[in-house]
């Protein structure tokens, strides 16, 4: 993650946005729950979504998002003042959300600054839904340019009485327009917010630009772990272990938030080749509670060519190597994927040997001890990630024959990576 990086900081008037509707926020949170009871996250919330239909030139829906104004900087010294109603934030007829951020025209529009050279839009789900764990995921086409600042991100819901970073954000992509190949995803909360955030870098291959087309950007957000994907392809895993013993903010509900900045302490300001309008384009936002690991699945799990992750010779000893095998139903196939990040077999977990980090770790069967090389999180991608390596399950030289062994390895997204429950 670049060092200038700043975090998505809650704007003066969001956070009284945010404190004039506690009593909205606590019915919120009766509903979604807290992080009192993490187990089972399919019990915290409804699944949401907004797939932008209706007119050219219509504002978004008012039941959903709220729209924040203001030119304060937001503690990065951005330089757009957020509009409300649909003059920067409008459907386009077709499916899509379009942000726009244009240059200024009002000289009465007074920013931190003094009078605002740019306005943009920023809208968020903090007054209709909040949600603790699951699958976030919006289809986007962002901008380019020296200064523009895209992102789609998340605030935890208690911002208003505890305040930030203790609240906790999860960014799932951000891009600073003199980047046009890479998107960060990044976390923040006590301890480890602004610059110290932990996060990292997705770039496309071959030097193409997010600009260019649409792209999905998504978390998998479970009590033990938030990974972060792009088109499918898992990039970055973060676990309570990553947080050097300070507070996991990630235990309670969260809102949603998507925004156009322009200028800022970490991209800089717009320069002579940026051009305006700028606009990100906003297929659609669906947030399920069905793609993180099941909190009581038992079956079978196949990989590359229908093959089942196998038990070698059924023996439950330490060590035991874990491999492809045709599916026969035996109790050496039958696997339990916890809520609580182990993933079971004959009593005992699925276990990188060594505790190992390294391409080509072998996995085993090995007595179950809370450890980071036990802790897997299954995505929606079907990548079954170790996140103490934060490296996926691979079928090693991409074999389906019998007996091929199982590692970790980079996650690549190809056949050898993905696997089914069931």
């Amino acid at each position: 993650m670049a060092a200038a990086h700043r975090a998505r900081r809650w704007s003066f008037g969001g956070l009284v946005l945010v404190l004039t509707t506690a009593l909205v926020a606590a019915v919120l949170l009766s509903t979604t729950g807290s992080g009192a009871a993490p187990a089972r996250a399919a019990a915290l919330a409804q699944n949401w979504s907004d797939d932008f239909d209706g007119p050219a030139g219509a504002g978004v829906d008012g039941g959903k998002w709220t729209m924040e104004t203001g030119g304060s900087g937001n503690g990065n010294h951005e330089l757009q003042y957020y509009t409300g109603g649909n003059s920067n934030a409008a459907l386009d007829g077709q499916g899509h959300l379009v942000i726009t951020a244009k240059k200024n025209s009002d000289p009465g529009l007074n920013c931190w600054y003094g009078t605002c050279q740019y306005t943009s839009a920023r809208l968020n789900t903090s007054r209709s839904f909040t949600q603790a764990y699951g699958h976030f995921e919006s289809r986007i086409k962002i901008p380019r340019g020296q200064g523009v600042w895209p992102a789609f991100w998340m605030l935890g819901s208690d911002i208003g009485s505890v305040g930030w970073p203790n609240s906790g954000e999860i960014d799932v992509m951000e891009n600073i327009g003199r980047e046009p190949s890479t998107v960060h995803g990044t976390i923040h909360g006590p301890g480890y917010s602004g610059a110290g955030g932990l996060g990292a870098a997705y770039s496309l291959p071959a030097g193409q630009s997010f600009a260019d087309a649409f792209h999905v950007f998504a978390v998998d957000w479970s009590p033990t772990a938030i990974t972060w994907s792009v088109d499918g392809h898992t990039y970055e895993t973060r676990t309570p272990a990553d947080v050097g013993g300070n507070h996991w903010a990630f235990d309670h509900p969260f809102f949603l938030i998507l925004n156009l900045a322009i200028g800022g302490d970490w991209p800089g300001s717009p320069d002579g080749s940026t051009a305006f309008p700028q606009t990100m384009v906003v297929d659609y936002v669906h947030v399920s509670t069905s793609n993180t690991n099941p909190p009581s699945y038992t079956g079978r799990i196949t990989g590359i060519g229908g093959m089942c992750v196998d038990v070698a010779g059924g023996s439950n000893a330490d060590g035991t190597p874990i491999q492809l095998h045709n599916c026969t139903g035996n109790p050496a196939q039958q696997w339990t994927v916890g809520g609580d990040g182990t993933v079971r077999a004959l009593g005992k977990c699925l276990d990188v040997s060594g505790g190992s980090h390294a391409d080509g770790a072998v996995v085993q069967l090995y007595t179950c001890n809370g450890t980071p090389a036990q802790q897997w999180t299954y995505t929606s991608a079907h990548d079954l990630t170790n996140t103490g390596a934060n490296k996926c399950l691979d079928a090693k030289d991409n074999s389906s024959a019998d007996g091929t062994r199982l590692q970790i390895w980079t996650c690549g997204g190809g056949a050898n990576q993905k696997w089914n429950l069931g």
